[in-house]
């Protein structure tokens, strides 16, 4: 048995690979794939090239009874089609289960990027093929980019008004996929994964005031004044109007959920906010 990690060139899906060895599995008994084969040169796993767009990828490598971790695209619009044709091909080979990576609240949440994650589990679940859902939540290390701007300019502008994020960071996502992977008993369960702690964007400005060594403020922006600067800083419109919609569901408080399996999964508390900045 295999354990087949997808995405492991990816930020997410690298890390898995490393949890896995570090929580004892035999790198022998691991199978890194992604589309980009240089890259998984580097892996100290043995690799396959497996593309989402091409099922037949994932059929030529995958074998009855290995445990598959489907890490969620990112090509977004496409991401049901190309995750279908993976589990399908996982089904046709007769794996033991499929880990999938969805988001939290898939099936009721209105979060922005929740349809694709819904319609995949809702394949999944009809597949008929052993699942475990790891709803992840909110990653720090995506305000790697705020943290930058804000070194420079001295405010992080946001649209969220008093919303708060319970975020976690990728090893503690990646860490919570490898105990999945090595874990039958979570065969059938859908978790909802999220750090322990809900913060404010005020709390985010206080965080990366000690980073970067210079006072940083949050500036509360309303959804059009956020678009205005969005637009102004070269985004195009759609791309702005995606943000401002995700600004204003960490507003309606989506983000925010803190139900403790992550870091019950895991056994420790997860990554403090300044820890993962």
């Amino acid at each position: 048995m295999t354990y087949i990690v997808t995405g492991a060139t990816g930020s997410l899906g690298s890390l898995v690979v490393d949890a896995l060895l570090a929580r004892g599995a035999d790198p022998a008994d691991i199978l890194a794939t992604g589309r980009n084969a240089e890259r998984l040169g580097s892996l100290s796993v043995p690799t396959a090239v497996v593309d989402y767009s091409d099922p037949s990828t994932l059929s030529a490598v995958v074998k009855g009874g290995d445990t598959l971790l489907l890490v969620s695209g990112s090509e977004v619009g496409q991401r049901v089609a190309q995750h279908s044709g993976m589990i399908d091909a996982a089904k046709d080979a007769g794996v033991a289960r499929v880990i999938y990576t969805s988001v939290l609240d898939a099936t009721t949440s209105d979060l922005l990027l929740a349809p694709e994650h819904k319609a995949t589990e809702e394949h999944l679940i009809a597949s008929g093929v052993p699942f475990t859902i790891l709803r992840n939540g909110w990653y720090t290390e995506n305000y790697a980019a705020q943290v930058a701007s804000a070194r420079e300019s001295g405010t992080i502008e946001a649209s969220v008004g008093d919303g708060r994020v319970a975020s976690a960071t990728r090893r503690d996502f990646a860490e919570a996929a490898a105990v999945a992977l090595l874990d039958d008993s979570l065969t059938g369960r859908t978790l909802e994964l999220s750090g322990d702690y809900a913060w404010s964007y005020d709390e985010l400005a206080a965080a990366v005031t000690d980073l970067v060594g210079r006072d940083v403020t949050y500036v509360r922006l309303t959804p059009d004044e956020h678009r205005a600067s969005l637009l102004a800083a070269g985004l195009d419109e759609g791309t702005a109007g995606f943000v401002v919609g995700l600004d204003q569901n960490i507003r309606e408080g989506l983000l925010a959920v803190t139900p403790g399996d992550l870091s019950r999964l895991i056994g420790r508390p997860t990554s403090p906010l300044p820890e993962g900045l």
